[in-house]
């Protein structure tokens, strides 16, 4: 992130009803008027600093939605409920009937299954195609093509996106490009890059405890509106609306990203290169042998890092499943589903976050069976996390009693 996003996020003061240093929590699902042309103008969207319905807005919902524009430098923001909430009311807002989506093939299991499978019900067809070689995705284009779709930094191969390439290509065709920033906060800023539409899901390492379920859209406050309208806006009608109560703690929580971001991403760094040392198949981008390394580098803010996900290939799901039995059993983490949380969790995609992607397809992207997904966790002392770690795959003979890969 910017200097600048940086300041813009530091210097959001809100004082609670009270003059408390939080923001006083907006528990009420329907606002009063004293007068019902007031009402009627709000309900039309044309006031300023009242409310009439929570499934609207709230005061909560858009304290935390100026603090996550200011993370991502985009004009505004709306809140939801989850992620997905995010992804789908953004992708039918852009799209209607026989238009067309071009989309990475590696990304959320979820997202791919709601591409793939359900709108395609809707006469919304999408095509899955390799983001990274960029010949590809114009070649794709159709005069029905609505937008160009795709993560900073993908579920669960980690393939590294060229914003900025991407960007220059949607803006020569007039497309949005819709980036999913959830792997890569603070790390990449896709705003900054070219991207019109950045997506979060905040369950994940901005709200960072593990304890709730949300998600953003970040973008102009044409199309954030737009989201809203409450005769046609996606995000309105579809109801993907965020408690306040945890649009409340999620804004405390995203106070210390920059902390949490900084260690989890210096944490996954040495653990990426101490395996790789040991002959062990990573995929990591801070690793020079990463294919998107030096685009990582060349768009990334060096400050927070290459991030805190790494994948691990130990060649078989058996052998996978085995470890990560083992290294929860040893308290090393949890097998889990998620990232972002304190404490490093672990579990194989393809059974889990991925597992909406036919196996097939799966081979064809490079997803192994053997393949475990790390989203690497706080630990203090990094040295005795991979000591640990590295008893766990030698007591499997994954490594030999050299500790070298057998």
């Amino acid at each position: 992130m910017s200097t600048k996003h940086s300041n813009n996020l530091q210097d959001l003061q809100y004082f609670g009803e009270y003059g408390g240093v939080n923001p006083s929590i907006s528990d009420s699902s329907t606002y009063t008027f004293i007068s019902a042309k007031t009402m009627f103008d709000t309900f039309e969207g044309n006031t300023e600093g009242c409310y009439l319905y929570s499934r609207h807005s709230s005061p909560s919902n858009l304290y935390l939605g100026e603090a996550l524009a200011a993370l991502e430098g985009t004009e505004t923001a709306n809140v939801t409920a989850s992620g997905m909430g995010a992804i789908t009311a953004v992708i039918l807002q852009l799209c209607n009937t026989g238009d067309h989506i071009i989309s990475s093939r590696t990304i959320y299991g979820g997202t791919y299954a709601f591409m793939k499978n359900f709108l395609v019900k809707l006469g919304i067809t999408t095509t899955f195609l390799d983001i990274t070689d960029l010949k590809a995705v114009e070649n794709a284009i159709t005069p029905n093509t609505k937008m160009i779709y795709c993560e900073s930094v993908s579920n669960p191969l980690l393939e590294v996106a060229d914003i900025s390439a991407l960007s220059r290509i949607a803006k020569q065709n007039t497309l949005p490009l819709v980036v999913d920033n959830t792997f890569s906060p603070l790390t990449v800023s896709p705003a900054r890059l070219g991207a019109d539409i950045v997506i979060h899901s905040l369950t994940k390492f901005i709200n960072g405890t593990s304890d709730c379920v949300a998600g953003v859209v970040c973008g102009s406050t044409k199309f954030c509106l737009a989201l809203k309208d409450v005769n046609n806006g996606a995000g309105m009608l579809l109801g993907s609306t965020l408690d306040s109560m945890r649009a409340a703690s999620i804004l405390k929580n995203m106070r210390t990203l920059h902390i949490r971001m900084k260690q989890h991403s210096a944490n996954a760094l040495y653990l990426a290169k101490k395996f790789e040392q040991d002959g062990l198949r990573v995929v990591y981008p801070g690793l020079s042998s990463h294919p998107g390394h030096l685009i990582m580098e060349d768009q990334m803010n060096p400050e927070y890092g290459y991030g805190g996900l790494l994948t691990l290939d130990v060649g078989t799901l058996e052998n996978a499943n085995t470890l990560m039995e083992l290294m929860q059993e040893r308290k090393l983490g949890y097998l889990a589903v998620s990232l972002g949380f304190y404490k490093t969790l672990f579990s194989a995609p393809g059974s889990s976050t991925s597992s909406e992607i036919p196996i097939e397809e799966q081979e064809e992207m490079g997803l192994g069976n053997g393949l475990i997904r790390f989203s690497i966790g706080l630990d203090d002392d990094i040295e005795r996390t991979y000591s640990m770690m590295k008893k766990c795959l030698m007591d499997l003979k994954i490594l030999d009693s050299t500790g070298i890969k057998a």
